[in-house]
């Protein structure tokens, strides 16, 4: 099964909601650029509309799109998922008709259990036509004993495990579904009493829809003419699973996660940085657009001016020179460019939120180092990443990462800086902990630690990281 960064929306009820549900996309860019999908529901027509394709929201759709699709409802993805691949079937949302009605999904997440289901559902006759763990929960659904179809839906949530933030659509609901565990995000607001479900807020505030809550850990939650409707397919756990690299990494920095400002959050990690691993040096610049909070906070904590050392190219997209030659020997350059006359002998703390793998840091060493900084002393606003995520974060599997078995001063040779400290993880969990909102044991912390909370059902070698495909 594949593994999955993505972002889901959802809205019900409104005279635009595909056009809602397109800047809702739009919002939540950052958690997929590999595809994006929308499906809409005409209640007049009683037909459901779709429009998926590869790449980003603005290219996937155009207005002749949003004419079409036609409804009051609509649900939507955007996706990037383990694989480079761009295979149309994978595309979310997926939608199935069966003797329950008509159904569509879209999933932020990862199953831990979807072999062992994925397996049961084979051998019981089931047909798959993806490669996502995603599709299990639509057999699910088909093969419940529940007649009706939103019960049915429950039914399949008490089946599944792992991580999940989902958005169903139906002839009469938007149904938003959230794990136990609370691992993913997923949020309610409001329009123009128009209720929207989206994975961040930051996708409420650009539609203008007003945050209501968190939809709880373990709630299945219907949205209809009728209003609210919550039910529960699990008791919520009592120690919570929230990720801990929604803060770092995933979320963008305007959104509102788990109760908390994600720029306040990454801001106290820089300046903690600034705290823990101190550097000598004449400016500090970030990494964009990920190291930017963290370098704020870092500079004001060290008193070392912040500059804009690196230029980030917004505008790349999925094109066809990604994978030409020229594109491999361009690399990094691409998406960064350095002002050198900022650069240009000066001692420099570069601040990053994570390195996974090291070779794209290793470009941009090289890169400073080229534009003439004197020292570069790179600091990391998240502890090792040693460990593969099983819940939905995109990773590779552990010998890819290069703090798996190298120590800090391997990776600091291995990169060519004059210096490299990460963030203890004992500082990460003393800021998200900071307003007693959640306790530590309230934040996975798996891929930094080792300690996976939730039961890995489907894994083949956990040593390795890899997860048992079909």
């Amino acid at each position: 099964m594949l593994k999955e960064e993505c972002g889901v929306f959802g809205i019900y009820n409104s005279d635009v909601a595909a056009q809602l549900t397109y800047l809702g996309l739009y919002a939540l860019q950052h958690r997929g650029q590999e595809s994006a999908g929308i499906i809409s529901y005409n209640k007049t027509n009683d037909v459901f509309h779709a429009k998926k394709g590869n790449g980003l929201v603005s290219r996937v759709f155009d207005k002749n799109d949003l004419k079409e699709l036609i409804g009051m409802s609509a649900i939507g993805h955007v996706r990037y998922s383990t694989t480079g691949e761009d295979n149309n079937i994978n595309i979310q949302p997926l939608m199935v008709k069966c003797v329950k009605g008509t159904l569509a999904i879209a999933h932020n997440g990862n199953l831990t259990n979807s072999k062992e289901l994925y397996d049961e559902l084979r051998q019981n006759g089931a047909i798959f036509q993806t490669t996502l763990d995603t599709e299990v929960v639509l057999h699910l659904v088909a093969k419940s004993k529940k007649e009706k179809l939103e019960d049915a839906i429950v039914d399949a949530l008490t089946k599944i495990k792992g991580s999940f933030s989902m958005v169903f659509l139906t002839k009469n609901y938007v149904i938003a579904a959230r794990d136990a565990h609370g691992v993913r995000p997923l949020v309610l607001g409001e329009l123009n009493e128009q209720y929207v479900v989206a994975s961040e807020t930051c996708a409420l505030d650009l539609i203008g829809a007003k945050y209501v809550r968190e939809i709880e850990p373990g709630e299945v939650l219907f949205i209809s003419k009728y209003g609210l409707k919550s039910r529960r397919f699990a008791e919520k756990e009592k120690k919570l699973n929230h990720c801990i690299f929604e803060y770092i990494y995933f979320s963008r920095p305007d959104s509102i996660l788990f109760g908390q400002s994600v720029y306040e959050i990454q801001k106290k990690l820089g300046a903690r940085l600034a705290q823990e691993s101190p550097a000598d040096a004449d400016l500090v610049i970030a990494v964009p657009d990920s190291g930017n909070s963290a370098a704020i906070g870092y500079s004001e904590k060290s008193h070392i001016p912040f500059e804009i050392g690196l230029m980030r190219n917004h505008y790349i997209g999925r094109t066809f020179i990604q994978n030409s030659q020229i594109a491999r020997e361009i690399g990094v350059k691409i998406k960064l460019s350095p002002i050198k006359h900022v650069l240009k002998g000066k001692k420099v703390i570069v601040i990053d939120d994570s390195l996974v793998r090291g070779t794209t840091s290793k470009k941009i060493v090289k890169m400073l180092r080229k534009a003439g900084a004197k020292e570069i002393h790179l600091r990391i606003s998240s502890p090792p990443y040693k460990h593969s995520c099983f819940y939905g974060v995109d990773t590779p599997s552990v010998e890819h990462l290069v703090a798996h078995n190298n120590s800090v001063k391997d990776i600091q040779e291995y990169l060519g800086v004059d210096s490299l400290a990460y963030i203890s993880l004992d500082g990460v969990l003393d800021i998200v902990t900071e307003k007693q909102l959640l306790k530590s044991d309230d934040f996975c912390t798996a891929c930094f630690s080792g300690d996976y909370k939730i039961p890995l059902y489907s894994l083949n070698k956990l040593g390795k990281g890899v997860l048992e495909k079909k």
